[in-house]
This record gives structure tokens, C-alpha cells and sequence, in this order.
């Protein structure tokens, strides 16, 4: 970039700040809601959903979270912890059938320190990588460029889980 040219997100300025419309847990709000798009949610299983990240890594990038806010995959019971993997499982699916990805990163976070925004309630990170997402925009500005709008993203990836028992 050029010493007097500007990249402006002032949209991001609300993730900054840590401010946050919602009063709580947002993979427990997400469970309570009926407002499967406002919420991002793309898949609800018996005891665990499915939804887009709101500040993504990458386009595509998913969660993974039980619907009992509980703190550690140590605390799930067989049944929660087998849907847990089952619908990362469909979410690597629906994310290589969306976007062709060459690989991923799957990460757990437990605990703030881990970098869960929502220390409480576990939850596992579905990041589809390609091999020219790094470019100088991360490396020289510490900024992202995302080529899809987060809507495009929940239609496009709704569309596979549709097919998810």
C-alpha cells in the first residue's frame, strides 16, 4: 500500500472494541433463537449446531458447538461429544463442497486464554485454508481480505447442510 492510501473497516471498529449487541453467550443465544440466519446457524443436530463464524479467519470458516454451554469437551457426554465430531465431520464436507479449500484448520477452544471469545461454552473452529490465502494484506497490514459476504456465505453453505440428517 501506498503511504497516503487507506484501507477503512469500520465495521470491524464493534470486534475491536469488544462490544457486542447480545447480552450472553452466543453459541447459547443461537440455541434459543428461531432466526437461524440472523444468528448464523446453519445446522441444529440433536444436541449440537452448526454456524458461520460473525468475524471469520477465511470465508467458509465454521463452528461447531454443543448446545449445553458447558466449558470442555472433558464434560460432554458420549452422546454430545459424538455429534460434535459428526457434524464437523459434514461441515468439512459442506466447506470443501462450497469452496474447494486445500486444507484445513480445525481448533478447539477452551478457556479465554485459548482464545475463546466465549470462555464457557466449548466450541470447535472449521477454518478452510488455501494455499494463496496468505498474502501481503496479512503479512505487511494485519488485515484480512475476505472475497464473501457473510449472507453469500450462509446461503451458499445452508444449501449442503441441507442434505445433513
Amino acid at each position: 500500500m501506498m503511504p497516503d492510501q487507506r484501507l477503512w473497516a469500520p465495521w470491524r471498529m464493534r470486534y475491536v472494541q469488544g462490544e457486542r449487541k447480545d447480552e450472553g453467550c452466543i453459541f447459547c443465544l443461537a440455541g434459543e433463537s428461531g432466526d437461524d440466519e440472523t444468528r448464523l446457524v446453519l445446522h441444529r443436530g440433536r444436541r449440537c449446531l452448526v454456524m458461520l463464524n460473525a468475524f471469520p479467519y477465511n470465508s467458509g470458516h465454521l463452528m461447531v458447538s454443543p448446545h449445553r454451554h458447558i466449558a470442555s469437551i472433558e464434560d460432554l457426554d458420549d452422546d454430545e461429544l459424538l455429534e460434535l465430531m459428526t457434524l464437523t465431520r459434514s461441515a468439512l464436507r459442506a466447506v470443501r463442497q462450497t469452496y474447494a479449500p486445500d486444507c484445513f484448520n480445525l481448533g478447539v477452544n477452551e478457556g479465554e486464554i485459548a482464545g475463546a471469545g466465549f470462555a464457557g461454552h466449548v466450541h470447535l473452529h472449521v477454518v478452510p485454508r488455501w494455499a494463496a490465502d496468505s498474502n501481503f494484506m496479512a503479512v505487511t497490514a494485519d488485515t484480512r481480505v475476505l472475497p464473501q459476504s457473510l449472507g453469500d456465505s450462509f446461503a451458499q453453505l445452508r444449501e449442503q447442510f441441507a442434505e445433513v440428517p
